[in-house]
Formats: C-alpha cells, sequence, structure tokens
C-alpha cells in the first residue's frame, strides 16, 4: 500500500519555495510568528520584498559609498562576526584601527614627532564623531571655567545654517546652544566674519564645514582662523575651531593639496572625517582626530578590563562590527595618495560633465561650485509652472533617486536638485542622467499648454457666468492637482502598454 501526503505536510526543502504554502500566507510583521519557516522560504520572501527598493548605484542622493572591490568584499565577510570593542580577543583589528588613525592623522598634517602616536579613535560615522568632539570641547571649556571661578553652565556652538542635522542633535542632546550663521542667496556657507561675530565667552569652539550638504563648497578655514586669531587675542579668549570634514577630508589632501584647511591651521583642534564616503568604505565608519593629547580631556576616556585587559575607550556605543576598521585599512594600503587621487579626479571630471550638459539645456541655474565635493546642485531658471520636487518625482520613473530641498535660512525661498558624484559614477551614467532630464523637462514642456487651454475655457465661463476669480492659491492648487493627475493618467497607459 502506497501511503501519500498533501503538499502542505511535505518536506518544504524537496520542493520549490514557491511551490510551497510560504508564498501564499501573509507573513507577520509586528509580532513574532509562533512557528519557523525554512531558511529557503524565509530567504526568498525577503529578497523578494527588498527587490522593491531603490537600486544603491542609482541614488544620487547619497554619499555613502556603494561600491568596493570583490577582495575587500571578502574581507569584510570575513569579519562580519568580530565584535570591535573586543580588543584583547583581536588584537590585530585594533592595531589595523590605530595604523587608519595615525594615516589619516598624517593626512590631514597633524604636528605629530617622528615616533609618536596620533590621538583618535574610529567611529560608526561622523554623526558619533561629532559628539565625541563636541563632548571634548564643551569639557574642556568647563574645566576651563571652573578653574577661572567663572560661570559654566551656558555653553554655545558657533556654525553655519547649513550644518547637517548631527550639530543639532548635539546642541539639543548635551544641552549647548547653537548659534547659526544664516545664509543668503547666493552665499550657501557660513561667513566667517559673521561667525566670528557671534564667538562670546561661552563659544567652546566654531565649526567650520569642509564640503557642504548642500552644494558640495568648501567654507574658508584659512580666514576663519585667522579672524578668530585676531578676536582671541583683543579678548583674552582662546576659542577653537573644529573642522566638519565629513565629505571633503578624504577629497581636499588629493585634489586641493595646497588648501589650509586642516592642522596647519593652529587654532584647529579637531576634525571629522567619514570614511563611508569618500573614504571609500561601505555604510558604518567614521574617524575623528584630534591635534593633540591636550585637546582630549583625559575624563572622557574610560578604562575597562572585564573583557581581558586594560582597554581605554571614547565612544557613544559600545559593541560595533569590525569590518568597516578593517575595509579603510584596505583602501588606504590598496589605493594610496596615487589611487585616491585617481578616484577623486575621476569624480570631478564627470561631475563637470554633469554640469556642463545641464548647462547646455538652457534650463537650469548651476548652485554648486567646480572646487569643493564633486556634485552638482541645481534648480530650474523658471519654476513658476514645474519645480524642481516634480522633476524629482518624474526621475524615479527611470530609476535615478535626485533630491530636491529647500535651502536653509534665510535662503529657504530657493529650491535646488542634487546629484552627488561617487567612485562608481562613470561618464557614460552622467550623459544618461543629462538625457533623462531633458525627457523629464520636455514632458513637462507639453503640460502647460494643456492646462492653459483648460483654464482659458474656465476663465471665458467665468466672465459668461461673472463668478468670482480664482485667488493664486486656488490656482495653484489646481495646477499640482492637473499634474498629479496627469501623471497617474501617464503610469495607467504604461501599465496598459505593457500588459
Amino acid at each position: 500500500m502506497v501511503l501519500s501526503k498533501t503538499a502542505s505536510e511535505t518536506d518544504v526543502s524537496i520542493h520549490s519555495t514557491f511551490a510551497s504554502r510560504y508564498v501564499r500566507n501573509s507573513l507577520p510583521r509586528f509580532k513574532m510568528p509562533e512557528n519557523s519557516v525554512p531558511k529557503e522560504a524565509a530567504f526568498q520572501i525577503i529578497n523578494d520584498e527588498l527587490m522593491l527598493d531603490g537600486n544603491p548605484r542609482l541614488n544620487l542622493a547619497s554619499f555613502v559609498t556603494t561600491w568596493m572591490e570583490p577582495e575587500c568584499n571578502k574581507l569584510i565577510m570575513d569579519a562580519i562576526n568580530k565584535n570591535y570593542v573586543d580588543m584583547d580577543e583581536y588584537p590585530v583589528t585594533t592595531e589595523l584601527q590605530n595604523r587608519c588613525v595615525n594615516m589619516i592623522a598624517h593626512l590631514f598634517n597633524a604636528p605629530l614627532g617622528e615616533s609618536e602616536a596620533a590621538v583618535g579613535v574610529g567611529t560608526v560615522g561622523s554623526s558619533e564623531a561629532i559628539m565625541l568632539a563636541g563632548l571634548a570641547f564643551k569639557r574642556k571649556w568647563q574645566n576651563k571655567r571652573k578653574a577661572e571661578r567663572k560661570p559654566y553652565d551656558k555653553p554655545n556652538i558657533v556654525t553655519g545654517a547649513n550644518v547637517q542635522v548631527c550639530w543639532e542633535k548635539f546642541a539639543r542632546y548635551f544641552e549647548v546652544e547653537l548659534k547659526e550663521v544664516k545664509l543668503r542667496e547666493g552665499y550657501y556657507v557660513m561667513d566667517p566674519a559673521k561667525a566670528v561675530e557671534l564667538v562670546d565667552e561661552n563659544t567652546i569652539c566654531v565649526a567650520a564645514i569642509l564640503g557642504s550638504t548642500l552644494n558640495g563648497e568648501f567654507e574658508d578655514v584659512k580666514l576663519l582662523n585667522d579672524l578668530l586669531v585676531e578676536k582671541n587675542k583683543e579678548t583674552g579668549w582662546d576659542t577653537p575651531i573644529h573642522v566638519d570634514a565629513a565629505s571633503g577630508g578624504f577629497i581636499a589632501p588629493f585634489l586641493y593639496p595646497e588648501l589650509e584647511w586642516d592642522f596647519r591651521l593652529p587654532l584647529v583642534k579637531s576634525i571629522n572625517v567619514s570614511g563611508h564616503k569618500y573614504g571609500l568604505v561601505y555604510a558604518g565608519i567614521g574617524w575623528v582626530i584630534w591635534r593633540s593629547k591636550d585637546d582630549l580631556p583625559e575624563e572622557l576616556i574610560f578604562h575597562i578590563n572585564y573583557l581581558g585587559a586594560d582597554q581605554p575607550t571614547f565612544t557613544l556605543n559600545f559593541s560595533k562590527g569590525s569590518s568597516q576598521v578593517i575595509a579603510q585599512y584596505y583602501q588606504l594600503i590598496r589605493l594610496g595618495h596615487e589611487g585616491y587621487k585617481n578616484v577623486m579626479e575621476n569624480c570631478h571630471e564627470n561631475a563637470m560633465v554633469l554640469k556642463e550638459g545641464l548647462e547646455k539645456t538652457g534650463r537650469f541655474n548651476i548652485v554648486s561650485k567646480d572646487d569643493g565635493v564633486p556634485l552638482v546642485a541645481f534648480s530650474l531658471k523658471d519654476n513658476k509652472r514645474h519645480d524642481e520636487f516634480e522633476i524629482s518625482e518624474m526621475l524615479r520613473r527611470y530609476g535615478w533617486i535626485v533630491p530636491a530641498y529647500t535651502m536653509p535660512a534665510d535662503a529657504q525661498h530657493i529650491t535646488v536638485l542634487r546629484v552627488v558624484i561617487r567612485e562608481d559614477f562613470s561618464r557614460t551614467l552622467a550623459e544618461r542622467l543629462v538625457l533623462d532630464i531633458q525627457k523629464v523637462v520636455h514632458e513637462f514642456d507639453a503640460l502647460p499648454a494643456k492646462l492653459n487651454a483648460r483654464l482659458a475655457t474656465e476663465k471665458q465661463e467665468q466672465v459668461k457666468n461673472g463668478t468670482v476669480k480664482k485667488t493664486a492659491i486656488e490656482t495653484q492648487r489646481e495646477i499640482t492637482a492637473y499634474w498629479k493627475k496627469y501623471v497617474t493618467e501617464r503610469k495607467s497607459n504604461n501599465k496598459t502598454q505593457i500588459c
């Protein structure tokens, strides 16, 4: 007698996952399921849903690295189970981190002796690095104020309004007043002169940005240093500078080696940089370097011994992976000065290709500068009929993720699109993006004729019926509603054609 089982009772491992019940059952979204599922089914279902994510290589909003060599990928996977904090258990990984700190410190011209070790630490990104640097400035300022028997309860920090949100987090989380230099149309970085005007005896530091998130521009750290030196002499203060080089720290040394922005300037006491941006490592690694041991108060460093040996630690978190540290060391020795310079030159040249292509359309103003982080920020010359947000939305049809955003105060009336040029963005892709932007613009050109015809008809009806004329806000809402309807109809027609 032959015994048989129904499909749902048989061993799923001998069947295709798509022939199993797991693809027709809805998986729990908010509570852990009671029963297990086969590993093949779990992988397939999650992998299928992840297909709906955007393509990281076409995510032109991000500064973060999206490609590394296969050899480095293998190193990353081999170290995926190493907890970096277990320094006694993984001494070689700790040594690699120390090598990275010293290499980056020398890259930033830290005043180190022949055998002197640099002072710095690896972090999960520039946000943590900035928090650590900020805490060092705050504690050092407080210690000085206490020694002078002066109030130390109202620290402030001076930045431009263009700073990344991590600076606002630092100010709020650690109770430091954030004094921002406002922007203005045509000048989208911190004005050094206005920044120095805001400095007072409670200022723990002035933060300069080497590579603005908004348009990639380098702030004038040299001028800021010179003006602040003079103010310190006049007042007797010793207000220092921190350089947020998250984006530009791995660019300036190779493209603009003569530019003075780093530890060559006496008031620059600490610098942060993102290894996962132009350090060319996947997300999850940043670095903060101090000028000397004197700039990092000893009381902020913890010493632990319950992992096997005395280990100094200065981080906001504890456990973290080792893979990104190893990957950073790989890139530093694999590429060297020659390789990094070639990569940065390629990025800059491809940014110029994109910029020139957009200029030739005659439809855009270029907001970014030629020097700085290799990106192109641009805005429509005429955005009365259609704006930058609509272009951003339409470009997603072609797979491109291009952000549109408004500038901070006092330039919030300016809206721009921004394309970040990373290592894996070739000239071919730059030229293709220009073509797709032209397609989008031409599609929008067809809209006003249809809309104007309809509005003209409505106006005639209003005159005929004696109805009240619509306000500007009502007209704008109608234009937006019409555009949305048009896009929906186009999508519907495309689906019909595909089917």
